[in-house]
């Protein structure tokens, strides 16, 4: 049976025009969310993981950011194509962002019930006119839904009279309020302390399987999209390298990005000491060609150097943009296709 895509993201393509030249952010971004279903996306500070997100939402500054090429498909419309207005209404009732720091996302100089009025105001649009009392309830059942205590005294207080956590749960309310079918969360706990951070993902998680909604989670963590993600896309550089169920990919990553994360990861029962990447992030202004990820791959061949890699197809929902793939027999596990090209790269140093 054939799932239809809430959202599906084709070849997105994302410059910026700045006084040294041109970024090359975005190389063809291909992403895809199903309603009901928690995708993380993860990569290096950098990746574009963000830029892409604001991209699909419209919301970045044009210029300097020019969207070249793709398509952002939302329930069968392309979002790029639409006028301001129709995406205006896209936002909000369809698509909802959780931004990564609270205290930015909230206005200081507005109480909450102002803010979170703002909101469902602009979702309700000219085609309904609600009282103020409407408007309270309506802001009330959000902030209950987030298990935020006494709701009442939350909307007349101020975002500073507010701690960390009540702020980003205020954040999740807002964004709950227009009842989106897509929910982003960019590092949704990253300000927070780790206890806080759990129960803010342990609250998205029961919205996603109350509501149905899909949700995006955003994140440096690992461990976080381990436990909460049916399916991640491994960002580099401004492409996704490895799609796959999170279950698969934790279980034999394939692509040298995606292991050379995994390696990174501090080991807290031992084994030895956690191995970095060699290298850093490319700069944009003059990125790679090719692979972007080949200066920093120990398995690079010649291909790597000249031409992009497609996405190959190596299991169900899994699917990996590595020359290794087209050269090589698909892998059973993530030390196959690293194996022969190491062996091939030795007979090329003999």
């Amino acid at each position: 049976m054939t799932v239809t895509p809430l959202l599906e993201v084709k070849a997105l393509q994302v410059h910026f025009d700045v006084f040294g030249g041109r970024l090359r952010v975005l190389d063809g971004v291909d992403l895809v969310a199903v309603a009901g279903e928690r995708v993380g996306l993860v990569g290096e500070t950098g990746a574009g993981k963000t830029t892409t997100m604001r991209a699909m939402l419209g919301i970045l500054a044009q210029p300097p950011a020019v969207i070249s090429n793709g398509e952002v498909l939302f329930a069968g419309r392309d979002l790029l194509k639409l006028p301001t207005q129709e995406m205006a209404k896209v936002r909000g009732r369809g698509i909802a962002m959780i931004f990564q720091d609270p205290t930015a996302a909230l206005n200081p100089v507005f109480d909450i019930a102002a803010q979170m009025a703002a909101v469902i105001r602009s979702a309700a649009g000219d085609e309904r006119r609600l009282s103020k009392r409407e408007v309270r309830d309506m802001s009330v059942a959000p902030l209950k839904e987030v298990a935020l205590a006494d709701p009442e005294r939350i909307l007349d207080s101020y975002p500073l009279q507010l701690s960390g956590g009540m702020r980003q749960r205020v954040c999740i309310a807002m964004a709950l309020a227009a009842s989106p079918r897509l929910l982003i969360a960019d590092e949704p706990g990253t300000s927070l302390d780790v206890t806080i951070q759990d129960q803010v993902l342990r609250l998205l998680d029961s919205l996603v399987e109350k509501r149905g909604m899909a949700i995006i989670l955003i994140t440096h963590s690992l461990g976080v999209v381990r436990e909460r993600t049916d399916r991640v896309c491994v960002m580099y550089a401004g492409t996704v390298v490895e799609e796959a169920p999170t279950s698969s990919l934790f279980g034999s990553p394939i692509h040298p990005y995606t292991q050379g994360l995994m390696a990174a990861v501090p080991r807290l029962t031992g084994g030895g000491v956690s191995e970095g990447i060699p290298g850093r992030m490319p700069a944009y202004l003059d990125p790679p060609t090719g692979c972007r990820f080949h200066p920093r791959c120990q398995y690079a061949m010649t291909v790597c150097h000249h031409e992009k890699p497609p996405q190959y197809q190596v299991g169900d929902g899994w699917k990996v943009a590595c020359h290794l793939q087209g050269n090589h027999p698909i892998a059973s596990n993530a030390a196959a296709p690293a194996t022969e090209s190491r062996a091939e790269s030795q007979s090329k140093g003999a």
